[in-house]
């Protein structure tokens, strides 16, 4: 994709635990994100969905591949002087709004901590811009001078939004910005990041567990497993027509979220647990979980393949749609 604004080639991220450990968080993954587009994430706990956002902006350094920002190659691993010139284009949301904030430090502090970094505002503008964000989130100017205990988890996570935003950054990692949230609040969370992005033209990456509420709010969805991507696509076509049997299997596990719709595929769970990073089995990763593995499946590593006749994007990673075999499916 020529147009994104953000890509990744190849992108690999392992962890040492010892001589003889290495976690393979996240495997050779390639792909483009285009400018105001929001790509949701979705995969198991363990997956390396939240590994992979942060390897993208620079809070892990790569073990190998690359992140390409507008064109520009980002550093391998980021020193001070990198995050200083990139905190203005890229910034993350994080996933627990209880953790995240500094108790020791108002919502003022935290909220213009980043233009107190990386601007040459004065204190009175930046309590003005400050102020003018806690309005755009849903919050009240007097919030400034108060702590993050005497939040709810929805108000701090939106002082986490105002405090990642108030920068202006063109690319968001959203790192699963609503899984500690009541379900009450979670869909006036995303309706406040879809209304900012359409304000700001944000670029997103959506990192959640509830693939409901990806499509919701997401124009592309990407499914990884085990630190590989198997299968990436419109969001409809993902959601409603998946084709890799782990995809198909998670979202016959998740919940239907309108109890007027009727659910058009029966309730599933996933059989069997992920294995574990560190001893990632041969051929097809999710092979021993698989309701249609072949041999191959155990031998040989699937890749990415365009499947034209669902989408011009869409992409799956399965031995099922390798030639003389059976599509994923069918009966």
């Amino acid at each position: 994709m020529t147009d994104s604004l953000l890509e990744t080639q190849n992108l690999t991220k392992h962890f040492r635990l010892g001589p003889d450990a290495l976690v393979q968080a996240v495997d050779d993954i390639s792909l483009s994100i285009a400018p105001k587009e929001i790509l949701g994430l979705v995969g198991e706990s363990g997956s390396g969905k939240s590994t992979f956002g942060k390897t993208v902006i620079g809070l892990h350094p790569k073990t190998s591949g690359s992140v390409l920002f507008n064109g520009e190659q980002l550093p391998e691993a980021y020193q001070a002087a990198d995050f200083q010139r990139y905190a203005n284009q890229m910034q993350m949301i994080f996933q627990d709004p209880y953790s995240s904030l500094n108790p020791r430090m108002t919502v003022g502090e935290i909220i213009g901590e980043g233009l107190f970094l990386h601007s040459d505002l004065r204190r009175s503008e930046i309590n003005e811009q400050v102020a003018d964000w806690l309005r755009k989130v849903g919050l009240n100017t007097d919030h400034m001078s108060r702590y993050p205990h005497e939040f709810s988890g929805g108000q701090r996570q939106r002082i986490g939004i105002a405090r990642a935003l108030i920068l202006s950054p063109e690319f968001v990692v959203c790192d699963e910005p609503i899984s500690a949230l009541d379900v009450s609040v979670q869909a006036q969370v995303v309706n406040l990041l879809g209304e900012l992005k359409e304000s700001m033209g944000l670029t997103l990456l959506f990192i959640a567990h509830d693939l409901s509420m990806v499509r919701y709010v997401s124009d592309r969805i990407a499914v990884m497993y085990l630190g590989s991507m198997i299968e990436i696509g419109r969001s409809d076509d993902v959601f409603f027509n998946p084709q890799h049997p782990y995809t198909q299997l998670l979202i016959g596990s998740n919940p239907e979220p309108d109890p007027e719709h009727e659910r058009t595929r029966s309730a599933v769970s996933i059989p069997g647990e992920i294995p574990s990073p560190v001893n990632i089995p041969p051929g097809c990763r999710f092979a021993s979980r698989c309701p249609h593995a072949m041999d191959v499946c155990r031998e040989q590593t699937p890749t990415l393949r365009l499947l034209s006749d669902i989408g011009e994007e869409h992409h799956v990673a399965c031995h099922l749609f390798d030639e003389a075999t059976t599509p994923a499916g069918s009966a």
